[in-house]
């Protein structure tokens, strides 16, 4: 019996052409029962070895999930099923996640693991832009204490003409603007209280920055998101980009 974070049968008729081809020789088990497990510890925040005996070894599960996000399958699933995203207007901002003791104690050295000590101790803070329905297109990690501005060359590589991008203060910087206008978009960006130069700002559109306040209550509602127990970054983004597609399919199953 299916347990309530398992693939619906939509979920699963859009991953399924997503994912590797079966390997020749031994069997594989079975790839909707091994997502489904990802899922659950996804979802209930539970470490891998509390994974229910329905959904077999906990070790299956993990070793998948890490070869398949090494192999770019969530950001190649990331990228089919976003293509559909309202590019009119698009949104940035961050929110922080605490890092569990567990995922802290990692070595020391090699690539960057995003975290860093801020207001609320050791946190990754996460980068996100969305679309006008509050739908991520794209998330980037740095440190706790890293400034919103700095991860969004990131954000919006993939801007592009006739697009509002809507940002509170904390992106109004000179630089910010220009990279917008650059790519013949534009910047519907609060403006500093020290700003002497006025600019063509809509309240009424700004208002619409709750979707993507929204968004993060959405995505928190993933333990595993709201709060970090992934040793790697890399892990962890894997973890949110498998929210995202969540957050996207259920969109999408809720319209047919």
């Amino acid at each position: 019996m299916g347990g309530r974070y398992d693939l619906t049968n939509f979920e699963w008729r859009v991953i399924a052409p997503l994912l590797p081809r079966k390997s020749r020789g031994v069997p594989r088990v079975d790839d909707r029962r091994v997502l489904s497990a990802i899922l659950w510890v996804l979802r209930s925040g539970s470490p891998w070895r509390d994974l229910p005996e329905r959904y077999g070894p906990y070790t299956t599960a993990y070793n998948r999930f890490v070869r398949w996000r090494r192999a770019g399958i969530w950001d190649a699933i990331m990228d089919a099923i976003t293509k559909a995203y309202d590019g009119h207007i698009q949104m940035v901002d961050s929110s922080s996640v605490r890092v569990h003791q567990h995922a802290a104690g990692a070595k020391k050295g090699g690539p960057d693991r995003c975290m860093g000590r801020s207001r609320g101790g050791l946190t990754t803070k996460v980068h996100a832009l969305v679309d006008a329905r509050g739908l991520p297109i794209r998330m980037v990690l740095t440190a706790g204490q890293v400034h919103d501005s700095q991860a969004v060359p990131a954000l919006l590589d993939g801007l592009t003409a006739d697009t509002v991008v809507v940002a509170d203060k904390g992106y109004d910087a000179d630089w910010i603007r220009a990279m917008i206008e650059q790519r013949d978009a534009a910047p519907n960006i609060a403006a500093k209280s020290n700003r002497k130069q006025r600019f063509c700002f809509s309240k009424s559109l700004y208002r619409e920055r709750n979707r993507i306040e929204r968004f993060f209550c959405r995505m928190k509602q993933f333990r595993r998101i709201a709060t970090r127990y992934e040793k790697l970054a890399a892990n962890y983004l894997g973890m949110l980009k498998l929210a995202a597609i969540r957050l996207w399919l259920r969109t999408y199953g809720s319209t047919t």
